[in-house]
């Protein structure tokens, strides 16, 4: 049984939010943000990248830090933070990283002759006369830079625009020069903040932030967070200068607007800010983003989907899965880790768990972990309480006719479901226990691909570690197919 690819894509201690996807020749690499697990703030560590082939995106390689927060002059103390960058290939042959320090309205640049190597200052994107962008009078604040290095230009998408600030007028592009640092052509807007948007195709979707770009066939494919924080929608041009057409959501983290499952109008997991892209591996294009785990807005984790891009370039909306870059349904044998829960509720349904902090005493289950930030463990879902539940789609099932549950905390109950919605094909008793242990029942699950929902009835808080589904033969089996 070949080690299978899950969500998120990367180990359950990782925290890689804001994710750039590029391929560099045979492997897929991801720079992004860098949150800290219990942090209180975002993006609090230092940049670090992880690989993997591009015929196996199951098989994620850990590149070690490619920059450090104290690496750019302006940041000596290491006090700012770094914000969402993204690379791009120069003339040259050689990888340029573009990226924000926090609270400074300008664009950083270093630069590495391997995509994973560790990143040098180069320099500030400026003007001729020197004077750096977003500090010139009249220069909006530059920030979440996405870029695309095309005819001997670097096209320089950024821009931050709260609904609540009108002077803000949305998205913008600059081309610079070959020297991925001088400004060729002053910034213009390519798609309205919402105060602009009024009367156009963006008037229900506005810009808010994470600009992204790549060339898809022979048109450009602007993706960005709305004002409504959860979606990544795209926009479509014939030129990276614009104009820019609506094209509509790619995803939402917390699976609002779709309607294959569940009401279009219900939360299936606790959204937050949003950002990622597009990129095509090894012909198939992927859609990355990240989800919210932990409680809060500040521990963040990669995702990825694939995506179906039709002929007219539209780009159908997908649903939240636990096996984006499997490349089809997990295998419905095996222990599976409860993080990779793609659809997390409770009785009250909520865009999102709230204020950072109120997990300690709030209503909602949470993805999160004993180790500290940065050891290796395992993640886990806490504080389900009575009615909450997980769900994890989807399975190629066969035969599975016995399902145990690994947990901790309080007793009842485990309701086991296909839909989130559907009738209940048996129950796992569970006994309160203060550590890991495993209880199970024959429960039979019909064959073919399904979703897999866990809803706990009972007393107390319990937490979940992992499911096992069983069938004749497949006892002791892991979800990487070792025998355990």
């Amino acid at each position: 049984m070949k080690k299978q690819g899950f969500n998120p894509y990367l180990p359950s201690w990782e925290y890689i939010p804001d994710g750039e996807p590029h391929v560099f020749g045979d492997r897929v690499y991801i720079f992004g943000s860098h949150d800290r697990f219990g942090g209180y703030n975002y993006c609090l560590n230092d940049y670090v990248c992880w690989s993997a082939p591009v015929d196996d995106l199951a098989d994620w390689r850990y590149e070690g830090v490619t920059y450090t927060r104290a690496d750019d002059p302006a940041n000596p103390d290491g006090d700012l933070l770094l914000f969402a960058p993204d690379v791009t290939q120069g003339p040259d042959g050689r990888y340029y990283l573009y990226y924000v320090l926090d609270q400074l309205p300008v664009i950083s640049v270093a630069v590495c002759d391997t995509p994973a190597g560790r990143y040098q200052f180069l320099g500030y994107v400026h003007h001729p006369d020197g004077t750096r962008l977003g500090e010139k009078p009249g220069d909006p604040p530059q920030f979440d830079p996405g870029v695309l290095f095309e005819d001997n230009a670097v096209y320089l998408y950024t821009g931050f625009c709260p609904a609540a600030d009108t002077s803000r007028k949305g998205a913008m592009v600059t081309v610079l020069e070959p020297d991925m640092l001088t400004v060729r052509q002053e910034p213009v807007t390519v798609v309205p903040s919402a105060s602009h948007a009024v009367g156009t195709s963006f008037e229900d979707f506005p810009f808010f932030e994470a600009s992204s770009i790549r060339k898809v066939g022979d048109r450009y494919c602007f993706i960005y967070s709305t004002t409504h924080h959860h979606e990544l929608s795209y926009a479509l041009s014939d030129s990276p200068l614009g104009p820019f057409i609506y094209g509509g959501v790619i995803v939402s983290n917390c699976d609002l607007h779709i309607d294959t499952y569940k009401p279009a109008g219900q939360p299936m997991f606790y959204g937050g800010n949003n950002h990622g892209c597009l990129e095509q591996i090894n012909g198939q294009w992927y859609i990355f983003y990240h989800r919210h785990t932990n409680g809060t807005n500040f521990s963040r984790q990669g995702c990825m989907e694939p995506v179906a891009i039709l002929s007219d370039g539209t780009i159908p909306q997908v649903e939240l899965t636990s096996c984006g870059g499997n490349g089809g349904p997990l295998e419905g044998r095996g222990e599976y880790p409860a993080h990779i829960a793609c659809n997390l509720y409770c009785r009250h349904p909520a865009l999102t768990t709230g204020s950072p902090g109120d997990w300690m005493d709030c209503r909602f289950p949470r993805i999160t972990q004993d180790a500290p930030d940065g050891m290796e463990g395992f993640a886990h879902i806490a504080n389900l309480r009575d009615g909450a539940a997980a769900g994890f789609k989807y399975f190629s099932c066969e035969g599975v006719c016995r399902i145990s549950v690994k947990v901790r905390g309080g007793a009842g109950v485990y309701e086991v479901r296909t839909q989130w919605d559907g009738a209940v094909l048996g129950g796992i008793p569970v006994s309160h226990t203060n550590e890991w242990k495993t209880f199970q029942a024959e429960i039979a699950i019909p064959d073919g691909v399904q979703a897999l929902y866990f809803t706990y009835r009972g007393e107390g808080i319990s937490n979940l570690a992992s499911f096992t589904l069983e069938g004749l033969g497949t006892r002791g089996i892991s979800n990487d197919g070792a025998e355990s």
